[in-house]
């Protein structure tokens, strides 16, 4: 149970008041289990500070970690393997793995990016020929033509879809 220094200071004070852990558990201030862990660390250690939780140190600082978004801000698409790189030139040497839980912690997710038609001038010009080349044909014309289906199919590659990071919250259709 994580409690905090109030209370830990609240618990210590009154042990050092001459009340009992039993006392001090009527209170109902804590859990018993959390006054008595209190009162023996703070007779083994003479603090009420918690202790530093041990661990593998981060291989980032936060100002590190806020370079990384700003580098994936700048190109939404790229992968966590290119940003690591990105991120090592700025003297971060870390991961691409460690590159995602950085961005997850940040509350960037990656996502699909929506499909969005390539319309430009020349697409748009094409289609208006074709259209008033073809916009006065007939039923019985336009059943003289085949249409067939298309599939595409990939030996090599990309599939061609992309992915996009964002904030979970975040509704955008980029591409």
């Amino acid at each position: 149970m994580v409690t905090c220094k109030e209370t830990r200071a609240a618990i210590i004070a009154l042990h050092k008041n001459g009340f009992t852990g039993k006392d001090i558990v009527a209170t109902k201030i804590a859990p018993k289990s959390t006054i008595y862990r209190i009162i023996k660390n703070f007779k083994e250690r003479g603090s009420i500070l918690v202790k530093k939780a041990s661990g593998r140190p981060r291989k980032s600082s936060k100002r590190q970690d806020r370079l990384l978004k700003r580098i994936q801000l700048r190109d939404r698409s790229a992968t966590s393997a290119e940003l690591a790189q990105e991120w090592q030139q700025a003297g971060v040497s870390a991961s691409a793995r460690t590159v995602r839980r950085r961005l997850l912690e940040d509350g960037l997710v990656s996502r699909r990016a929506a499909k969005k038609p390539l319309l430009s001038k020349k697409n748009i010009r094409d289609r208006l020929i074709f259209c008033k080349k073809y916009g006065e044909w007939t039923a019985e014309d336009w059943g003289k033509v085949i249409f067939s289906d298309e599939a595409s199919f990939r030996l090599f590659g990309a599939s061609g879809k992309r992915l996009v990071r964002r904030r979970k919250d975040a509704v955008t259709d980029e591409n």
